[in-house]
């Protein structure tokens, strides 16, 4: 058996949520090292696992911890940055979404990966919920037909993480602050790219891109109620981020993707939505999770379209389109966490690093689905703008085979 993988976690409070996933490969991994600013979140890691190293500085975590790996889990203004030093130091990267704000960024890191020859895997986490992985087995089937249409979206109330309990802005409250458009959309887009199979041999790309946003009311509103009318949060036009903002995506094949965030407005967490549209059938994530997912496939599912056509139960179709994954590690990972995501995640990333397979989700995945977050700026900015959206493999030094989830 190989030598267990030595991971360093830099980002202590996030990735924190890792240590269940980190628990179900103690055969293949080892924690070794944590890098933090925080000595109160650094004191929680040691007295958990007083094993380990700690730092507060980036620079003496790189250089003396020994990790082979790094799992990025710092504020997302950091990933890039921190993505390319480790890579540099000869160690392969695991980062937390999204992987990159700017498009200089995301070149940089195509161009760091590539120079490396190390692993990067991107972990969004989204696209291995035993929902999205079924769905995506059965396009890949054909049982859907054409795919034409797709929608994602990540709706959460996160107001309360864009102010330190002082009313400082955390990192959160920075980014929605100076960013306009949609500056989260991995959650969202990964899993309808990968049942477009963008960025695959055969598949498709995405090729312009254009948002609109709200104003934004909910989040002054927030600040006005908690910290009264002088905090400068409180006044209209503090927050660049609208409250909501939509996202179109063309295909290459033309295909049209719509996507949504908004964690900004009052209502009930939905952590997923998602639609699949086909020339065959059609699919539709839950509205909360007091419903199951829905489906309707054409020779399959109850009634005739135009006609009686009716909508049936994702689940009525799990003995034999399960995903093989799911199906052999689907116990295991829902201990895992966000909803067996980080299992499957850190398995993809070890397979990689141990040479069984290409990273599932890799640098020209990532900067792909990062990228809409600037495009999504620059296309508000210029009133509503359509833009085009880079091809990141065009300079690739080297194109290497994608592993399939």
């Amino acid at each position: 058996m190989a030598q267990p993988v030595k991971l360093g976690v830099v980002g202590g409070h996030r990735g924190g949520a890792f240590r269940r996933a980190l628990a179900a490969f103690q055969e293949r991994v080892v924690l070794t090292s944590v890098c933090d600013i925080s000595p109160e979140v650094l004191a929680r890691w040691e007295s958990e696992y007083p094993q380990i190293a700690t730092y507060p500085s980036y620079d003496e975590f790189l250089d003396k911890s020994g990790c082979d790996a790094v799992f990025i889990a710092t504020p997302l203004q950091l990933h890039t940055k921190q993505a390319i030093a480790a890579l540099a130091a000869g160690k392969h990267v695991i980062s937390e979404v999204i992987a990159a704000t700017t498009l200089d960024e995301c070149w940089r890191l195509v161009e760091a990966v590539e120079r490396s020859g190390l692993v990067y895997m991107f972990a969004e986490n989204y696209c291995y919920q035993r929902p999205n992985m079924m769905v995506r087995h059965m396009a890949e089937q054909g049982l859907f037909g054409e795919l034409l249409y797709a929608e994602g979206a990540y709706i959460h109330d996160c107001r309360h993480l864009i102010f330190t309990p002082q009313g400082e802005l955390t990192w959160r409250g920075v980014w929605r602050r100076d960013t306009p458009g949609n500056g989260y959309p991995t959650h969202s887009l990964g899993p309808l790219a990968q049942w477009l199979r963008v960025n695959r041999p055969g598949g498709d790309r995405l090729v312009r891109t254009v948002t609109w946003m709200t104003c934004q009311a909910s989040t002054s509103r927030y600040a006005l109620d908690r910290f009264g009318p002088n905090h400068p949060a409180a006044k209209p036009g503090f927050f660049k981020m609208g409250d909501s903002a939509t996202t179109l995506i063309e295909t290459a094949k033309g295909a049209l993707i719509v996507l949504r965030v908004d964690w900004a407005s009052a209502r009930p967490h939905n952590m997923v939505h998602y639609v699949l549209q086909g020339t065959h059938g059609a699919y539709l994530s839950p509205r909360s999770h007091h419903e199951d997912p829905l489906i309707w496939l054409e020779g399959h599912s109850p009634g005739v379209s135009p006609g009686d056509a009716d909508w049936e139960p994702l689940w009525n179709y799990a003995d034999q389109y399960e995903h093989p994954r799911w199906r052999e590690w689907g116990a295991t990972a829902r201990e895992a966490g966000h909803g067996g995501g980080d299992f499957f995640v850190l398995q993809d990333f070890l397979d990689a690093i141990e040479g069984k397979s290409p990273p599932t989700i890799d640098v020209y995945d990532a900067v792909t689905w990062s990228c809409i977050s600037p495009l999504s700026v620059a296309s508000v900015r210029g009133g509503g703008v359509p833009v085009e959206i880079p091809n990141f493999k065009q300079s690739a030094i080297s194109l290497q085979p994608k592993a399939e989830c």
